[in-house]
């Protein structure tokens, strides 16, 4: 694994890859990395770069490329990001015995040379405005505003991102067909990874106490049960029952809502005819965690 600090040294070696013909496949974090991550390096290594033809035998040239970058302009909540976990030892080896070809590990200063004030912002309009936007005011813009800058750099041909974080992956597709590149960027939504009493990883899980550890996994049980009652009950009782089950266990929820899985469209009950989600944010002490499932 190549390891890159400076943006036009990382150009450079991934301009020259693309002229040999190697397709990009890109995964930025934030590190702290967990097999959430790695097997979204898994994936891009797995998948046939469009264009594959098996028939010939013509081999596979793809390059996974991964960034570590804390953006401190997506954080809402400067405590927040004064304590977001940092394991760059530990995350480099990961990755290096995953197999990802090249790490991208900028200074703020690199990606923000004037200041993030110089940096081109973008809207999204109604995903801004709820569930995770209404909490987290401006951290769509911070997140399309650095995801902006290392598609810049990078220019992928695939992108790669995890479902738990759904409505920032529709930022994102938004964020894509704003620069144009909906022809040329891949963008491909991963399954969440779980551990195995149903939590989703999750960087921020490594700041749970033990015995919070121990409970965290009530978020997962609260989909499961919304899942399975959605062809029986009014999702104003399920989402009732989840809240009060949430709060009787220490849990501070913030929002419990069905939505469209296509718009976010909040619903205010199932409809079989949606393609519909179910999406849970909530505090175990200063710990937030957020999960979500997909209901049909």
């Amino acid at each position: 694994m190549v390891i890159f600090k400076y943006i036009e040294d990382v150009k450079y070696y991934l301009e020259n890859k693309r002229e040999e013909g190697f397709r990009i496949a890109f995964i930025p974090t934030m590190g702290a990395l967990h097999n959430g991550h790695i097997s979204l390096i898994n994936e891009a290594k797995q998948a046939k770069p469009a264009g594959y033809n098996s028939a010939i035998a013509i081999p596979a040239k793809k390059l996974t490329v991964a960034s570590i970058f804390v953006n401190p302009t997506q954080f809402n909540d400067k405590e927040d990001f004064e304590k977001y976990p940092v394991s760059g030892e530990n995350d480099i080896q990961m990755l290096a015995e995953a197999g990802c070809d090249v790490l991208f590990m900028p200074q703020v200063t690199e990606i923000y040379p004037g200041g993030p004030d110089n940096i081109p912002t973008f809207e999204f309009g109604y995903l801004e405005t709820v569930l995770e936007g209404a909490q987290r005011p401006g951290h769509f813009k911070g997140v399309g505003q650095v995801v902006a800058r290392l598609l810049d750099i990078v220019q992928p041909d695939e992108l790669y991102l995890g479902q738990k974080d759904y409505q920032q992956c529709m930022v994102l597709k938004d964020l894509i067909r704003q620069l144009g590149k909906e022809d040329t960027i891949n963008l491909h939504i991963s399954s969440t990874q779980r551990e195995p009493d149903g939590l989703a990883m999750s960087s921020r899980n490594r700041r749970l106490t033990e015995p919070q550890r121990a409970i965290a996994a009530l978020i997962y049980q609260c989909l499961v049960s919304i899942q399975a009652k959605q062809s029986t009950d009014k999702f104003e009782l399920v989402q009732k029952e989840c809240n009060d089950l949430l709060e009787e266990k220490g849990f501070s929820p913030e929002y419990i809502s069905l939505a469209d899985a296509n718009n976010l469209e909040l619903l205010t009950d199932f409809d079989s005819n949606r393609k519909m989600i179910v999406l849970i944010a909530a505090k175990l002490g200063n710990v937030r965690l957020i999960d979500n499932m997909l209901l049909n």
